[in-house]
């Protein structure tokens, strides 16, 4: 026949006991009656083969072998407080979705999470990263920031950025291209940023028609296509060709010199991208405020 074990759920008991100095007091703090505490600890030292208080006139004093049970009760109790209080505080906090596309999360929004995160820490921020924004994103999502045109978007939109659009390379391949400042040399390879259909961007076709430098030859041997614009820039920053670049989004890769303009802005001011909210939540308009403010320091001046 085995021996009983201890019955765990009375350490929180012996906690009490300790911090209240009786048996009646603990039985107050935890809402139970004097007898049902004393029959428990008797129980318990039962288990034990030992006893574990020692009765006095007023109060109990704790024996050796109850002050080490007492130490792991202690110990037990605290850690799953702690927990508790950590569960019940990530219940409370506050969690907002934004809906947006590759290349704004990874070479806008990520590089200035931090910067939300410690003016806001008691908010989650989930990011919900498409090519492009669907049709039911509210269902996924409480805001979205994405790209279009002001018919798609206004009134119940914000554009955050303008579309504003100038080939970029790096400083070595620009070196190489020095002197025709106005349009990329077609000698270098022009780095595509594929659509599935036709391109809600400026792609290098109507780039070159907007900035009147004549129709940019297409479809060249060496150019190169990818269908997200993170890879874009990747291949831009590894010297693979010339990017158009869209000013606000790649900013911070300018001011760091990793790429340099290597022609003439365009800019298309009913374009680009737009802040849509999709809930009213105070967590959703405390990321969209801090949105317009990122958007207007780092817009154009």
């Amino acid at each position: 026949m085995s021996e009983g074990l201890i019955d765990l759920a009375w350490m929180r008991l012996l906690v009490e006991i300790d911090r209240r100095g009786s048996l009646s007091a603990a039985a107050e703090a935890l809402g139970l009656s004097q007898p049902a505490v004393s029959y428990q600890i008797r129980l318990l030292e039962q288990r034990a083969g030992l006893p574990l208080l020692h009765r006095l006139h007023r109060g109990v004093r704790f024996t050796e072998e109850g002050r080490r049970l007492l130490a792991i009760a202690d110990r037990t109790v605290a850690d799953v407080d702690s927990l508790q209080r950590s569960l019940r505080a990530a219940r409370r906090r506050p969690t907002v979705r934004l809906a947006t596309d590759y290349a704004f999360s990874s070479l806008w929004l990520i590089p200035r999470m931090h910067a939300f995160r410690q003016r806001h820490p008691e908010i989650d921020l989930q990011i919900v990263a498409t090519q492009r924004l669907g049709q039911h994103w509210r269902e996924d999502a409480d805001l979205a920031v994405a790209f279009g045109t002001v018919g798609e978007f206004s009134p119940q939109g914000r554009l955050l950025m303008p579309e504003r659009v100038v080939p970029v390379c790096t400083p070595a391949l620009a070196g190489r291209m020095a002197g025709n400042a106005g349009a990329p040399d077609q000698a270098e390879p022009l780095i595509h940023l594929e659509a599935d259909n036709l391109s809600p961007w400026l792609d290098w076709k109507s780039y070159g028609e907007r900035a009147s430098i004549g129709a940019l030859q297409q479809d060249r041997p060496g150019d190169l296509r990818f269908n997200t614009y993170a890879l874009v820039i990747q291949a831009a920053m590894g010297g693979q060709g010339v990017a158009l670049g869209w000013l606000g989004i790649i900013d911070q890769l300018l001011d760091s010199n990793l790429l340099v303009v290597a022609g003439q802005t365009v800019s298309v001011p009913d374009r680009g991208y737009w802040l849509v909210n999709g809930t009213d939540s105070s967590a959703a308009r405390l990321l969209a405020t801090w949105l317009v403010s990122e958007a207007t320091t780092s817009g154009p001046t």
